[in-house]
């Protein structure tokens, strides 16, 4: 089995050098950090069981519906509240006229 050579930063090789157990080498230690690490996150990623998709999927449609919904009425009540003030603004105009 051949031997590469690689450069590492210094403060990697002191963090690398850190874990290193005194009857271990350097490759003992990274095969043995690699052995425990969970692997590359990106495996798997996006893949949900089809159970936990639709879950996710029903909870995310109401979520829209309830904000939609939300939104909504929060739209009609300023709309009314827009309304009634300026049916109060001109019917003080109005007066002001009379006068």
């Amino acid at each position: 089995m051949g031997t590469k050579t690689i450069g590492v930063r210094d403060d990697v090789y002191e963090r690398l050098k850190a874990r290193k157990r005194k009857d271990e080498s350097f490759t003992e230690l990274m095969d043995r950090l690699l052995d425990e690490s969970p692997g590359d996150w990106r495996d798997g990623f996006g893949g949900l069981e089809s159970e936990a998709a639709a879950d996710l999927e029903r909870i995310a449609a109401e979520s829209r519906t309830n904000m939609s919904s939300g939104l909504a009425t929060r739209q009609q009540e300023v709309l009314e509240e827009l309304a009634d003030a300026m049916e109060t603004e001109s019917e003080s105009v109005c007066r002001e006229g009379d006068e």
